[in-house]
This record gives structure tokens, C-alpha cells and sequence, in this order.
């Protein structure tokens, strides 16, 4: 089929390439004319792991173009995929401009039918504007738009195997046509029937992902309704920490004892410095903002985010109780993406501990195997290390904010010789505690006995 995609980012290009690979033929567009110019020159702007290897696939088989021009590849696809961003306001209100003017463009551009496909996170009815928005922008009235909602539900760091091998494919429609079209176009990677980049070949056997059709209401609901509830479920599992570490009880003794619960489960379950990115915050704000505007009392969101904020604050607290005095402190961050396996520095917590180190005097030595580019843009001040034992040389303390593989394996015997003093405040539990004291360290984390 052929396919267009508006929007290079996370969310469109993960998109864009995996259809590409399924066997569509696909253009991709972006606002952006640098992050264009950098595709079409063979690059990739963000860090998402395997995607080097989908984009070189599409554009070996000449499936995958893109096009600084919004017009062409509006003209170019049948079915057309929207993943522009909506950032919060600061009211909490997800900001739809974006939407709303590739609505515009759409409605201008197409000279045929077209299927108009969410793809970005939006609040619930998004879907009655997006239609009225094509309707009354359309300079030709024989034009007909249908308007779908996919929402997509890919985890940065496995967004290209959380693609290709979906647990749900969601889609909301009005039109039954829209429902098969939409089936046509994941059938490859439903059934399967595709060489996966990933695998280096045929996908290996497995339950197909299920294929739920719904209203475009209960499509756009169902994003908020999860992203919302595993933040709950980090946030639950913070609230935890705190109260074992005051009783002398262990979090993970605890949480693994809980998921053992098939109605529980152990995934999310997770204490430490509290979720971050792009989707978990800006969705909490938009869900609250959106349960007020009719009407209903959403408190339980409002505490889970009230709890991750609280976070960086509780890191702190234990940062100041152990080196007591910051201004001048040489402290080594270790993590700044706000997740492992990702360049994305948006909302991260890292970000925020590196600010209020920063205010307080403290000489920041910042080390993350993908993410310091991103950071020296906003933190230019801290001194960045690709080598983390080079941050942590001469360190007065080590925060460990990020669980990238490289940190859960640093040798510490060796680190601890390096450092000025031997401390460890461990934001993401990585390590045993009984461990680091063997090595002599001062370890301080979350909700374990230390």
C-alpha cells in the first residue's frame, strides 16, 4: 500500500521504517528541513536501537523516501499517518496546533480520498475535530476523508521489536472499510509474513499480537488509560520504598512477593528516581486535564505524579546527608538519557538532579553512552565523559540515574580507587548492597536495607 508518514520523530519514523519493511511503500515528512536533509543524506536523528538497520533495509528497497515537501507526500499515500508531537501546555492540556495544522495541510493538499490516521497521543474526541478541521478546509468539497485512531504503544530503547512483534494493535474507526484497511496494513507483521531486521530474517514463531477495533473515542481513551496506570504502578511502588526504608523492610522482597500475582504482575513494579520521557508525564497531565474538563475526579493521578516529583527530592535528601556541604563537590551523574537505551532526554530525572546540583555549586562530570550530546545543548557547564570511570575519577560521589548495562557493570573495586571519596547514591537499585559494602563503599538507594 502506499503509505505516508508526517512527522520523523520517536513515534513517526520507528513508524515510517517498520511499514516500510512490512512491504509498503512509504514518504515521510517532517517540519524539520535539517532532520529531512539528514535522512535523505543516509543519517538517522535519534538513537533508537535496530533502526540503522530498517531504515538501510527501506532504502535498499527503495520502500522508504522522504521529502522536505508536507504537499508531496500528502499526494503520495492513500492512507496518511499523523505523529506530529503534542507537548503539554501549562495548563496540563496536551497542545493539538500541530494536529490541527496537518489537518490544514491535509485538507489542501489531497487531491483524492485519503485515510487520515492518529498516530500521536491524543485526548479522547481529538478524532470529531480532526474530521471537522479536514471538512471545513477542503477546497474540494468531492474529496472524502475517513479519520482513524492508532494509537501506538512502542517503549523507546525497543520501539522497532515492540513494532514488529505488537502485543495489541488498536485501531479506532467510524467505517468498516477503515477497520480492513487498517488490518491490511499490519497483516505482514500480525501473521508475521516479513523478514524482520531484528532477527536477521524471519521472524521466529509466536502468538499473533491481537487486532482490536473500536471506536475512535475508546482508541484515543485507551493510550492515556495505560500509560497512566504503569506510572501509577511506578509511583505505587516508590510509595513502598519510603515506607520500607523507614520499617527496615526490603522494596524488592516486597514487589517481587506482589507480582508473583498474575493480576499484579511484576513489570513497573519498580522503585528509584521515578519515570521520565516524553509520553508518561505529558499523558498523566493531559488525562487529569481531561477527566476536569467533564467533570471527573482523577486525585489518584494527581498523587502518582505528586510522587514523582517528589523523587528527585528524595535523592537529594540523601546526597545532602551524606556529602553534607555541594559547593564545589566533583560529583559524577552516570545516566542522563531518562531511560537506558535511549538518547531521549525529555522530562528526564537526570536533567533536573544535574540542575539542582548545578544551583547548589556541585562540578557535574556527566556520563551516558548516547545522551550527552543532547544534554551539553541544555547543560553546557558540566563536563561530559564517554568513559564513565573518567567522570568518576576524582569523585566526591557517584549518582547512578539512569540503569544503562554499561553502568549495572562497572567495576566499582576499580572505581573505588579513582574516587575522591567512596559514594554511591544508587537512583535505580542496580547494585547489592551487601556488595558495595564489601567494597567499602557508602551506598545509599532506595527502599532496600542498606
Amino acid at each position: 500500500m502506499r503509505l505516508s508518514v508526517i512527522g520523523c520523530g520517536y513515534v513517526g519514523l520507528v513508524t515510517g521504517a517498520c511499514l516500510a519493511e512490512a512491504g509498503h511503500d512509504v514518504i515521510c515528512t517532517d517540519i524539520d528541513g535539517e532532520r529531512i536533509a539528514q535522512l535523505q543524506a543516509g543519517g538517522i536523528p535519534i538513537y533508537e536501537r535496530h533502526l540503522d538497520q530498517v531504515l538501510a533495509a527501506g532504502r535498499g528497497a527503495k520502500r522508504l523516501s522522504f521529502t522536505p515537501d508536507a504537499g508531496e507526500a500528502i499526494r503520495g499515500g492513500d492512507v496518511i499517518f499523523i505523529c506530529v508531537g503534542t507537548p503539554p501546555k501549562e495548563s496540563g492540556e496536551a497542545d493539538l496546533s500541530a494536529i490541527d495544522h496537518v489537518a490544514r495541510q491535509i485538507a489542501r493538499e489531497a487531491r483524492s480520498p485519503k485515510l487520515v490516521i492518529e498516530k500521536s497521543t491524543v485526548p479522547a474526541r481529538t478524532g470529531v475535530e480532526l474530521r471537522r478541521a479536514l471538512t471545513a478546509y477542503s477546497r474540494n468539497s468531492a474529496i472524502q476523508f475517513r479519520v482513524a485512531s492508532n494509537p501506538e504503544f512502542l517503549r523507546e530503547g525497543t520501539a522497532v521489536l515492540d513494532f514488529f512483534h505488537p502485543d495489541r494493535v488498536v485501531v479506532g474507526v467510524e467505517e468498516e472499510i477503515s477497520a480492513a484497511e487498517l488490518r491490511e496494513i499490519y497483516r505482514p507483521i500480525l501473521e508475521r509474513k516479513f523478514n524482520c531486521p531484528v532477527h536477521e530474517g524471519k521472524c521466529p514463531p509466536g502468538a499473533e499480537g491481537a487486532f482490536l477495533v473500536t471506536t475512535i473515542n475508546s482508541a484515543e481513551l485507551i493510550k492515556h488509560a495505560s500509560n497512566s496506570f504503569l506510572a501509577l504502578k511506578i509511583s505505587y511502588a516508590n510509595v513502598i520504598a519510603d515506607i520500607c526504608e523507614k520499617i527496615g523492610a526490603d522494596v524488592e522482597e516486597v514487589t517481587q512477593a506482589m507480582g508473583l500475582d498474575p493480576r499484579i504482575g511484576t513489570q513497573f513494579l519498580k522503585a528509584g528516581l521515578g519515570f521520565g520521557g516524553f509520553c508518561f508525564p505529558k499523558d498523566i497531565q493531559a488525562f487529569i486535564h481531561l477527566s476536569e474538563s467533564v467533570g471527573v475526579n482523577f486525585d489518584i493521578l494527581k498523587a502518582a505524579e505528586r510522587v514523582n516529583k517528589q523523587r528527585i527530592d528524595r535523592i537529594l535528601e540523601k546526597v545532602h546527608k551524606a556529602l553534607w556541604v555541594m559547593k564545589g563537590k566533583h560529583v559524577a551523574v552516570l545516566g542522563l538519557a531518562f531511560k537506558a537505551n535511549t538518547d531521549d532526554i525529555r522530562f528526564a530525572p537526570a536533567l533536573e538532579v544535574v540542575r539542582r546540583l548545578l544551583e547548589e555549586g556541585a562540578k557535574v562530570h556527566g556520563s551516558d553512552p548516547e545522551a550527552m550530546p543532547r544534554a551539553k545543548a541544555v547543560f553546557p557547564q558540566v563536563s561530559y565523559h564517554a568513559d564513565p570511570y573518567e567522570a568518576l575519577q576524582d569523585a566526591d560521589a557517584a549518582l547512578v540515574c539512569t540503569e544503562w548495562d554499561v553502568f549495572r557493570q562497572i567495576d566499582w573495586e576499580r572505581a573505588g580507587k579513582q574516587m575522591a571519596r567512596k559514594l554511591v547514591i544508587d537512583g535505580r537499585n542496580l547494585y547489592s548492597p551487601r556488595r558495595m559494602r564489601e567494597l567499602g563503599f557508602e551506598y545509599h538507594c532506595f527502599g532496600r536495607m542498606e
